[in-house]
């Protein structure tokens, strides 16, 4: 389906690695389905001393490498190519965004700017903007981190909310546009069988991973100063949280959607900084072997501190202070340099009251549904079935819904679906001001307690992370998903 008007696309940061790796590569499959208005024109911001004909060589040179599975259709490639523009512009110099400006004159349509760049930049970008009147009928995209505690996540967005109404923000987290996660509320809200099943009475925990085997990479500097918990918790975890609890919206327009994922981030139980050590761990990784190859401690990378105390793991138990999930434990982990990529949500049903057919039934994990993020998108329902031969032996069976099987049409990444979604106008899977305020308000009390302590506890490269963290499930009864197989 084409979008629905015509639009110009502005790309603040528009030589960075982030638009190489995922917004342009969006955009050329957004193209390259139809989905983009004829007339739509993508405009790229940088600081570079390059004319058109130069930047188009650097988008040749590195955005075809990241492009999907599919490759490159050098046809729709050429006309892609075709809608783009290149504008040189430093931030310092008022008359650069004047020049901005004129070269928007002629489009016609939504504006749309993508902030790629870091949130020191966001508020001068917007008072420019709003400086030659560019932030009338437009819409403007900010990229997490939007702060680095709730302080500066507020100034920030008091300083953006003063030039654009909360309506024309959309503040990113691709980890919503994922395809399972579009289909956990189809799951949830459009069948019948799991909503029943979907509380306290019948769930016995839920965890949600999100596992990384690369390191900090050329990040250091970044995340020696942000850490896991700011990084990846405070955002994607709890944003995925909010969508596996909430309760079913009246319909899924923006704010429907939205205050359901408010009403459990504000449900969360506060973490009181005496019991901090007893629901948190945080590890950070030394030196190790990820499938083969040695690699090197998270205190020797590039542009970090030799006595950093920051984390690169992070194991959380989570509890929601309402009647569908009131002594239910949510189980939170991330981190880098672990023994595999993957990114699933883990729902473990209870078992059985009572079993006739032997303990097998009685075991906990008998059914589970796990939903698959990352590398591969599938939804799998565990449940028990009759081995067969003599007895009444059980055993472990699944059913798949994997996507690429039973869809023909292919899927649509995560940064596609909400660039597709910025440009329509559609808030639903966007984070909004109070939802963010929320998040950072649970997490603040640890991150204060871990200011005032020691260093992280250490885990090996390759590894799932310190033993605290399985310890922490093992007093409830429970493993880690891979534990358990």
């Amino acid at each position: 389906m084409q979008t629905d008007s015509s639009f110009t696309f502005v790309l603040f940061g528009g030589t960075g690695d982030l638009s190489m790796r995922k917004i342009l590569p969006a955009l050329y499959e957004a193209h390259r389905a139809g989905m983009l208005a004829a007339s739509g024109k993508i405009v790229a911001v940088a600081r570079h001393e390059e004319d058109r004909a130069g930047y188009l060589q650097w988008v040749n040179e590195h955005v075809k490498a990241h492009v999907a599975k599919s490759g490159i259709d050098e046809n729709a490639w050429a006309s892609f190519i075709d809608r783009i523009e290149y504008v040189k512009l430093d931030l310092g110099k008022a008359e650069d965004f004047v020049k901005l400006r004129d070269a928007l004159q002629d489009q016609s349509g939504t504006r749309v700017f993508y902030l790629a760049t870091g949130p020191s930049l966001f508020v001068p970008i917007c008072h420019a903007l709003a400086s030659v009147g560019l932030n009338e009928n437009a819409r403007i995209v900010l990229e997490k981190p939007l702060g680095y505690d709730l302080r500066s996540s507020n100034a920030i967005n008091d300083a953006v909310g003063e030039i654009f109404a909360e309506e024309q923000i959309y503040r990113i987290d691709h980890y919503l546009g994922k395809e399972p996660v579009q289909n956990l509320l189809a799951l949830r809200f459009g069948n019948a069988l799991f909503e029943p099943l979907w509380r306290r009475e019948w769930v016995e925990s839920i965890q949600i991973t999100i596992a990384e085997e690369l390191g900090v990479e050329a990040r250091g500097d970044f995340y020696d100063n942000t850490g896991a918990l700011r990084d990846m918790v405070q955002n994607h975890l709890l944003q995925l949280l909010s969508i596996v609890a909430m309760e079913p919206p009246h319909s899924m327009d923006s704010d429907s959607v939205r205050d359901e994922k408010l009403r459990v981030l504000r449900a969360l139980k506060p973490i009181d900084p005496r019991d901090i050590s007893k629901v948190a761990v945080r590890g950070q990784y030394h030196a190790g072997v990820i499938r083969g190859t040695s690699v090197p401690a998270y205190a020797t990378e590039h542009g970090v501190k030799t006595d950093s105390a920051t984390e690169t793991f992070v194991a959380l138990k989570v509890e929601i202070e309402n009647w569908r999930w009131a002594g239910v434990p949510f189980f939170l982990r991330t981190g880098k340099r672990l023994a595999d990529r993957v990114a699933e949500i883990v729902v473990n049903f209870r078992a059985v009251p009572h079993s006739a057919l032997g303990a097998s039934a009685l075991r906990a994990g008998a059914n589970r549904l796990v939903i698959r993020l990352q590398p591969n998108e599938t939804i799998r329902l565990y449940c028990l079935a009759k081995k067969p031969g003599e007895g009444m032996n059980l055993s472990s069976v699944h059913l798949d819904l994997a996507f690429d099987q039973f869809f023909k049409e292919g899927q649509m990444e995560a940064y596609q679906r909400l660039l597709l979604d910025v440009i329509n106008g559609r808030l639903a899977l966007f984070v909004r001001r109070d939802e963010q305020e929320a998040a950072w308000k649970w997490v603040e009390p640890i991150l204060n307690e871990w200011a005032a302590s020691g260093k992280p506890k250490p885990y090996a490269a390759g590894t799932w992370g310190p033993a605290a963290a399985s310890a922490m499930l093992a007093q409830h009864g429970t493993c880690w998903l891979e534990e358990e197989n």
